[in-house]
Formats: C-alpha cells, sequence, structure tokens
C-alpha cells in the first residue's frame, strides 16, 4: 500500500466517524482545564457548575453564526458586554470573575470558544463536500500576518477606542450582510454543463471525499465540485485580490476584537461567484484557522508589546468549560440547519441585531453609557 493510498484511507475513516472525534475534543478540553487549569484558591464544585447557564446562549449563537458562516465572537463578544454584566449577578452571585469582564477577557473567551465550535462546523462542512481547500490553505496564509497584528494592537489600545472600533466593524458587518446574497443556489445553476447526479457522465473523481462528493478543475481553471448530496456547483478561483483586501482588513479585526474576517470574507468570496455553500464552508476553515492563532496570540502575546498580559490563573475557565461544548454542539448542528432554513431570514435577523449593538457600542465609547 502506498504512503498516499494509506493517507487518503485515514482520512476518509477520519471525515466518517468525525463526530466521535468532534465530541471528544471538548471532553477532554474540559477534563484537562479541570484537572490541570490554574484556578482561584478554595475553587470548588460550585466554582466549576457557577456559569452553566452559558450553555444555552452559546449553543444557539453557535448554530446562527455556523449557519450563516461568519465569526462566533460578532455574537459572544456583545453578549459578554452587555448580557453578561445583566445577567451574571443574579445567576452567579459572589462570583469570583470581574463585572463588567475587562475587554481583553471578553475577546478572550469568545475566541477560545469561537475556535472550538468553527473547527467542528469546519469538519463538518468538509465532510459534506463544501470545502475548496486549497482556496482555504491561500487565505490562511494570507491573513496570518494581519491576524497576528491585530492580536498585537489589542492589547495597547484604550477601552473606549477598543468598543469604538468594535462598533465599527459591526455596522460594517451589518451592511454587508444585507448586501449579501445568501440563497442557495439549485443545483446546476450555474452556467455550463451540468454534471450528472443520478447516472450518466460519471462524477468528479476525489477519493479523499465521501460518498458521490467530488471536485476536479479543468485546464482553464473552472472548478467542478459535487457535494455528498450530489448537488453540483461551478466556479473559478480568479479574484484572489479582491479577496485578499478582504481577508487582510478582517484578519486586523479577527485578531483585535475576535472576529471580522468571517464577515468581510465571505463578502469577497460571493462578489467573486463562488457559490454560496462552498463560500460558507471554506470561509469557515479561515475563520477557525484565524481565530485559533488569535487565541494563542490573545494569551501568550501580551508581554511581547508591553502592553496587558493574560495571567493563566485569572483564566475565567469556569466560564469556557461550559461555552466550548455549547459551540462544539452548534456547530455540528449548522450544516444541517443552513441545508433545511432560508439563510435570507437569518441573515437580516443577525444583520439588525448586529446594527442596534453597533450603536450600543458608540454610546459606550463616547463614555454616555
Amino acid at each position: 500500500m502506498t504512503r498516499s493510498s494509506l493517507a487518503s484511507r485515514l482520512q476518509r475513516r477520519f471525515l466518517k466517524y468525525q463526530h466521535i472525534v468532534v465530541f471528544t475534543a471538548p471532553v477532554l478540553f474540559v477534563l484537562g482545564v479541570y484537572f490541570f487549569a490554574p484556578t482561584p484558591s478554595g475553587a470548588g464544585q460550585e466554582y466549576w457548575l457557577r456559569y452553566w447557564w452559558l450553555l444555552p446562549f452559546f449553543l444557539l449563537g453557535a448554530t446562527i453564526v455556523n449557519t450563516v458562516g461568519i465569526s462566533g465572537s460578532a455574537l459572544f463578544v456583545p453578549f459578554l458586554i452587555f448580557g453578561f454584566p445583566v445577567l451574571a449577578p443574579a445567576l452567579a452571585p459572589d462570583s469570583l470573575v470581574e463585572v463588567p469582564l475587562s475587554p481583553e477577557t471578553i475577546v478572550l473567551v469568545g475566541l477560545v470558544s469561537e475556535s472550538f465550535g468553527l473547527s467542528s462546523s469546519s469538519i463538518a462542512f468538509i465532510r459534506y463536500g463544501l470545502v475548496d481547500r486549497r482556496l482555504a490553505l491561500a487565505l490562511v496564509g494570507g491573513a496570518i500576518p494581519f491576524v497576528v497584528g491585530g492580536a498585537f494592537l489589542s492589547f495597547v489600545l484604550p477601552e473606549s477606542v477598543f468598543h469604538a472600533l468594535l462598533g465599527i466593524a459591526l455596522l460594517a458587518a451589518a451592511f454587508l450582510l444585507f448586501r449579501a446574497d445568501l440563497a442557495h443556489e439549485e443545483p446546476g445553476a450555474d452556467s455550463g454543463t451540468p454534471t450528472a447526479t443520478d447516472g450518466g457522465e460519471q462524477l468528479p473523481d476525489d477519493d479523499d471525499k465521501l460518498g458521490p462528493a467530488g471536485v476536479e478543475t479543468d485546464d482553464e481553471g473552472r472548478v467542478t465540485r459535487v457535494d455528498n448530496d450530489g448537488t453540483d456547483y461551478y466556479y473559478t478561483r480568479g479574484g484572489y485580490l479582491e479577496r485578499f483586501s478582504n481577508y487582510s482588513i478582517g484578519g486586523v479585526f479577527q485578531g483585535l476584537a475576535g472576529f471580522g474576517i468571517g464577515e468581510l470574507g465571505i463578502i469577497s468570496m460571493l462578489r467573486t461567484s463562488v457559490p454560496v455553500r462552498v463560500a460558507i464552508g471554506t470561509n469557515h476553515i479561515v475563520v477557525a484557522s484565524t481565530a485559533v492563532l488569535a487565541s494563542l496570540v490573545h494569551v501568550f502575546g501580551g508581554g511581547l508589546v508591553g502592553g496587558h498580559s493574560l495571567d493563566l490563573a485569572s483564566t475565567p475557565w469556569n466560564m469556557v468549560v461550559w461555552t466550548v461544548p455549547a459551540t462544539v454542539t452548534g456547530g455540528q448542528v449548522a450544516p444541517y440547519v443552513a441545508a433545511a432554513l432560508d439563510t435570507e431570514t437569518i441573515k437580516h435577523g443577525v444583520g439588525m441585531l448586529f446594527a442596534v449593538i453597533s450603536v450600543a457600542l458608540f454610546v459606550m465609547a463616547a463614555g454616555l453609557a
């Protein structure tokens, strides 16, 4: 057996049983945090159960953002700014966590939760045959320096500037979401000769995909992709310059506030004629990868620029042990919700929510709240 065929078989086996792998990851994370994470002295069972009520909020948020294909922190961060200070005194009295949360803690919790949720959803989209891995690799590589730069910038920004930039990012995201057409395409809706999905011509052959899924690229760079349902999509990978511009600007905000790259990125995908479901699936890989990177910089990078440096002992581990399983579950549910519901309805609802939150953030930045 050749090395390539062995790798192909292992990949197919991994994708086939990805649900087991995906749900094992948060269990191991929670166990690792429980037994090894530095916690306040005297932390007992009450410490770990204090924020159980975050689970349903983050589960709903993760399902929504992964269905639309944007960053989880776009909802998590505003919730931690506005919702958490209202709910925590009633549901978690005598909390050891500062209320309201500091900007660095808000972004860290959002990024860690988003990293797990989007990684979960990304694997689900890969299994479904809706990820262009070549396109995703190029976008992640181009975004890395901007994400790192934005994360380092967050260490030295005043809180009022942080809120103002957060408001700008959400307002831009709302505007772009309203303009984006996220309606699902009909099979074979793009121009060109339809690929047979039930008999007839042979489907594109890709041993790394399950079921009928496959992909091929012709000599002119035109991509034919078939998902696990047999739905065919046609597009090209042209438009790298426009996507690079959007992903670089979004990358700065991703590092700074925990979101931005997904919102700007999905627009550039659609503007360069990538089919919406492929765009959403591919965008998940980019956002998940950059969220993990930004999380690492936020945890370990503060001391390098003379800004605040997060102490692992002060990290609210009793929050993330609930938010991580919630986002992982939401990430797995999202592809099925995206296939069953009208994404346009969800998109407009999220866009209106972003607009309202951005106004509140501008009020906070001006010192009026």
